[in-house]
């Protein structure tokens, strides 16, 4: 009987896991790559605090300073870029620091604004863990 038990609570588990891990489209950096070379018509929203988007971004972002998104003042940081969002079909790549909480906040966010789940991406590893650098922009 505990054997039954642990066995269906490992399944359970095992289960939960995937599709936690299935809500959110990741995009892998040399996919990204492919798209920023080829030209392919996207929105970045960056949600960077100022100090590190002046450090590196990607060109043409939209600057958002929203990061990690969990008070009601950051995510009205993500509401200014919204229009433009709502206004396009293209993909939209959410990049932050490592590609994990504050992304998925901004995903979740962006999605419950409208934002429709198939066009949402997030950087996978973020910007920290990109590793075309010479694809990066500095300032403002």
């Amino acid at each position: 009987m505990k054997r039954t038990v642990l066995t269906v609570a490992l399944l359970l588990s095992a289960l939960a896991s995937t599709a936690f891990a299935a809500s959110y489209n990741y995009l892998e950096p040399d996919d990204f790559k492919t798209w920023i070379e080829s030209g392919k018509k996207v929105r970045i929203v960056d949600i960077q605090v100022p100090q590190e988007f002046q450090e590196h971004h990607f060109k043409g972002s939209l600057e958002t300073n929203a990061y990690p998104v969990k008070s009601a003042e950051e995510k009205k940081q993500l509401d200014r870029v919204l229009p433009i969002l709502s206004a396009g079909t293209e993909e939209v790549v959410v990049i932050c620091p490592r590609g994990g909480g504050g992304a998925r906040n901004a995903y979740d966010y962006l999605k419950e604004k409208g934002i429709a789940q198939s066009r949402l991406y997030v950087l996978q590893d973020g910007i920290k863990g990109w590793p075309y650098k010479e694809l990066l922009a500095t300032g403002k």
